[in-house]
């Protein structure tokens, strides 16, 4: 499959490549995973700033010219491989931190497939569709606010460090991009869910129609008496949209709609 057909744009700009290399933490004892690692646009850099880079490919001739490269750099494994079928766990071990250049398509699916290591993860840097990073990071009340933002934030602190031009890639996409920063954990270590599943599930059902309130997105599931109650004691009220309330407004709800001693 071609690389344009995976969805990739390499970062063929020095000039840009220095500029996202210069706002990448350089922690000598660090492991890098990289996700998409190209033609090594990156990989060089991350190589000269860490303990180990596990430079990951979809492609197999650009893995197998990226290996003959990687010759000359003893701290870096090229693994040739689909990140999202990727035991990410068992190569990178205790601690890591990502750098991605994404593929626009895919980015929610390998942020959730990230965070299913959240605990390990330190920190992320991606690059990815100007659109979908502005999702990422925003905040309550705010019209890109959805159960993006919601599960990003659960796991992550996003932020925005600037944005990318198209004339920075190669082939250059049709967007604007951006890097974005994510430094673990948001706000999951301070909001007191038991089941991350069960939490990320009724965040899913809060905005599963936007224009609808949280309290018709959720009736089918709780009950009216139930969720009316529970709106109540959360000062909610009938007319509340998933898209105002803040993530520990997300928890209290969730924790009396799903008390933890529920038989």
């Amino acid at each position: 499959m071609s690389r344009q057909k995976l969805g990739q744009h390499f970062l063929s700009s020095p000039a840009w490549r220095a500029r996202i290399g210069n706002s990448i933490p350089a922690i000598s004892d660090s492991t890098w995973l990289e996700i998409g690692a190209g033609h090594g646009e990156m990989t060089e850099f991350l190589a000269r700033i860490a303990h180990r880079v596990i430079a990951v490919e979809t492609d197999a001739s650009l893995a197998g010219r990226l290996r003959e490269r990687a010759s000359a750099w003893p701290n870096v494994e090229i693994i040739h491989a689909d990140i999202l079928k990727l035991d990410i766990g068992a190569i990178a071990g205790q601690k890591f931190r990502v750098y991605g250049n994404l593929p626009y398509y895919i980015t929610s699916p390998i942020l959730h497939h990230l965070f299913q290591l959240a605990d390990k993860i330190e920190s992320i840097h991606i690059v990815i569709q100007l659109e979908v990073a502005a999702r990422i990071a925003a905040r309550p009340g705010r019209r890109d606010y959805g159960y993006l933002s919601a599960f990003c934030q659960f796991y992550a602190k996003p932020e925005i460090l600037f944005r990318i031009p198209p004339g920075a890639f190669r082939p250059p996409p049709k967007v604007s991009s951006a890097l974005v920063k994510m430094n673990l954990p948001g706000e999951r270590a301070t909001l007191g869910i038991a089941d991350d599943a069960a939490f990320l599930e009724f965040l899913q059902n809060s905005f599963a129609q936007k224009r609808k309130t949280i309290r018709n997105n959720l009736r089918s599931i709780y009950g009216e008496e139930h969720l009316d109650s529970a709106l109540a004691a959360c000062k909610l009220n009938s007319h509340t949209r998933a898209e105002e309330l803040s993530l520990s407004q997300f928890a209290a709800l969730f924790n009396l709609l799903n008390p933890a001693d529920k038989p």
